[in-house]
This record gives structure tokens, sequence and C-alpha cells, in this order.
């Protein structure tokens, strides 16, 4: 891979761009992301805590922002000795240039997670493996029915940057594949799970040409067919969610209760080293001054080693032979794992948490199985008068793309869970009272 082709800032679909001096076009690729719909509805989406009552609990929107500032803070600093490395780079870029790709793609890069976190990835999967879905099996090939049963946030974003319904988000190649932390289709035989690049998947088969065109033009490595190696700034937009879902579901977990003030300083400290004041800390009378200048401390730190990490592993990387997340090869990988260990522990098991989580092992289904009959109505006409009208509510270019390829019951459900999964938390249990019954 070479970074000339990887920077590419061309358009998928689109054989010119219209040229603009004010923004360049990876600029343009952060306005479009961050003036969508998409983007917009992450304000009531869960990031931990589930529809909190606190306003400095962050929703996927405050931690989205915040994932794209530091990823172009790691962005930049990677760029700037990039550039000096590689000559032929200083005539067509700079280490902005870097720094809003990540920013970009760090942006958008929870876009296609669902309402309740992560459990609404689950509850979207367990319709079809353990509820009324599971009828449907033998309408789909093996391909299908994996992307069916196994709700991925990170191709449903790859989804959603690309449908037409929202042409705006248009985003250059090069930004697609610093979004893309998971370059493989959901089965195939080559997939190893035990890479870091493979855990998870990041398309469906209805994005899977689109994905090919991508891969293609940005020169990633082909491992086989439908996997890729990552795009070398991937690694940037994986650092900075790990460094802030770490560091700061920490700082949210001491805000709510959840953590102690003491174990938080001590954890901050951990990462801080000789830094750590306590002296100068026990000055800061506020406690959420005196955490808030500690994660910002801590953040730093992270941000440099993650830096050092990828500078140090940039042929590596190049080659398609790195396969790692910076932070665990890191000088703070211990710090985290700690963080990791008490945030499992008293945060992501919290009975509030769990209990909302709850519900959308009951909501998300629930929906599914209603419209899912309401698309077949639109299709057969054969369902009742309830799923008649259940489907005037669908959005009209839900009920157009299915009108319109009748014979494609993949497309159809793909439409239906884009639906779905594309509600915030408040919409997904208001409409499911209402057309429970249970809510008028």
């Amino acid at each position: 891979m070479n970074w000339l082709q990887l920077l590419s800032y061309q358009r998928l679909n689109q054989k010119s761009d219209l040229a603009e001096s004010t923004r360049s076009a990876f600029e343009q690729d952060y306005d479009r992301i961050i003036f969508s719909h998409p983007f917009r509805r992450l304000q009531d989406k869960t990031q931990v805590h589930p529809l909190p009552e606190h306003d400095f609990v962050h929703t996927r929107l405050t931690h989205s922002l915040e994932v794209s500032s530091v990823g172009r803070s790691l962005g930049r600093r990677v760029g700037e000795v990039l550039i000096q490395r590689h000559k032929e780079l200083t005539e067509r870029f700079s280490s902005h240039d870097f720094g809003t790709v990540v920013a970009s793609a760090s942006l958008a890069h929870d876009l296609g997670n669902p309402p309740f976190g992560h459990s609404g990835e689950d509850g979207l999967s367990d319709f079809f493996l353990h509820h009324e879905g599971k009828k449907y099996k033998p309408h789909f090939s093996e391909q299908e029915w994996m992307d069916l049963t196994h709700f991925e946030g990170n191709a449903q974003g790859f989804r959603i940057l690309n449908k037409q319904q929202y042409q705006g988000l248009r985003l250059t190649l090069a930004t697609l594949g610093a979004f893309t932390k998971y370059p493989c289709a959901s089965l195939i035989q080559s997939r190893d799970i035990s890479k870091k690049s493979q855990k998870k998947f990041g398309f469906f088969k209805t994005e899977q040409e689109l994905f090919n065109e991508m891969a293609s033009q940005l020169g990633l490595t082909k491992n086989g067919e439908n996997v890729y190696t990552r795009h070398p700034l991937a690694f940037l937009v994986e650092a900075a969610d790990d460094i802030c879902y770490n560091i700061i579901d920490l700082e949210d977990g001491c805000r709510l209760g959840l953590v102690s003030v003491a174990d938080t300083i001590e954890l901050m400290a951990g990462i801080l080293k000789a830094d750590f004041n306590p002296e100068k800390a026990n000055r800061i009378k506020s406690v959420d001054e005196k955490i808030g200048v500690l994660r910002a401390m801590a953040i730093g730190k992270l941000i440099n080693d993650a830096v050092d990490v990828f500078l140090q592993n940039e042929t590596e990387i190049l080659s398609g032979s790195f396969d790692h997340a910076l932070t665990d090869l890191g000088s703070y990988k211990n710090e985290l794992n700690a963080i990791i260990d008490i945030s499992i522990t008293k945060i992501y098991r919290a009975r509030h948490v769990v209990e909302i989580e709850a519900a959308g092992f009951e909501v998300l289904p629930g929906l599914l199985e209603e419209f899912i009959k309401a698309a077949e109505h639109l299709v057969k006409k054969n369902q009742s008068s309830k799923y008649a009208n259940l489907a005037r509510l669908l959005p009209d270019e839900t009920k157009t793309v299915i009108q319109a390829s009748p014979d494609n019951t993949y497309l159809h459900f793909r439409e239906i869970i884009d639906f779905v999964s594309g509600m915030t938390d408040t919409h997904a249990i208001s409409l499911y009272r209402k057309i429970k019954g249970f809510e008028i």
C-alpha cells in the first residue's frame, strides 16, 4: 500500500468533484457527516448509560465528537512525520489532511449503532436466532442469513454512508477506508477471528461490490475473497475510540457514583505516572474539575503513546502484516486493562444499565416482527389491515425500495433493519408502546 493512493479524495460512483477553494475534499467529508440526519440521531442513542438523566453523561453524539477530536490530534501528529518521511506527499497533502481524514472517520464511527448500545445489536440478532425471525431462514443464502443473525454496527455504518437516501454522505475513498476497522464480509472461509481486523465484519452483502471497489481503488492488500488489510488510518480511528471510551466511561462512572473518586484518581494517576502531582490535584476543590483535569492529561499521554506505536510500525502497517490495536502495544496497556476491569464490574454491569438494556431485547425484536410483516404487506397485499396500517408508518424511501424490488426479500429485511436500528432510544420505546397498545 502507498500513501498517495490511500489518501484518495475520489468519491465512489463519482468521476469528478467540484473544485472548492475554501474546503478540501476531506473537510467536506467532515461537514457532510456532522450535518447528516444519522449523525444527529446519535444525541439520543445510548453510549453506556441508557436514557441518562444527567446532562454530563455521554451519549453516542458527545462520544463521537470527542473521538473525532482525539482522532484529529492523532492524524495530525502522525501526518507531520509521514510527510517528512515521504517527500512525494508534500506537493498534495499536509498534516491537516491526515488529521481531517481521521477526524471525519472518527466522527462517523458509531453511525451504525442501534438504540440501547451493544445490547441493541444483540437484540436485533436475537430476533432471527431466537424469536419469530427463525422461520425466515429458508428464504436466504448462507451469507444473507449470517448478515441477519449477526447485526454489526460497523457494517451498518458503512451501509448508511453509502445509501442512496443519504447522497450528501458520499465520502472520499480515504475517509471510507479509515472508517472501516473490519475490512471483511461476515461469512468467508479465510476470515480469521483471532486477528484484530477480522474479529468482526465491515459490510453486508448489499454493500459487498461497493466495498470491493473502494478497496481496489485504495490499493488495500487483499487477503482472500472479500478480505482485506486495514487502511492504515483505521488504526488511528480505533485508537481514538479506545482512548475515549476507556477514560471517559471511567469519568462518567465516577460522576454517577459507580466508581469512587479515590479509585478514579488512582487509575488516572497510573497513566500519568511521574506527571501526577497529588498536592496540585488536592488544591482543586471541585471533584468534577479535578477528574476533568486528570482526564485531559491522561488522554494527552495516550495520544502520544499511540502516535509512537503507529510510527514505529509504519512499514509493517503499509505491508499489511500489522494487525494489532495500537493501545495493546503501547506503554499503558496494563493501566488501560485495569480501567477496563473496573469498568466491566462497576459501570457496564450497573443495575440501571442492565435494566434498560434488557428492555432493548424486548423492544427491538418486537419492532422488527411487526414491521417485517408490514413490509410483506407492501409486496403481497395479503396481510391483515393492521399491517396495512403499520406500513404507512414506514419512511417513504423505505417503501419505495421495497416496492421497487418485490422479489428481493433480503433487501426488504435490510430496509426494515435500517428503519429500526436508525431509531433513537426514545423513539424506539415510544413507537413500541404505541403499536402494542400500551400507550395512546
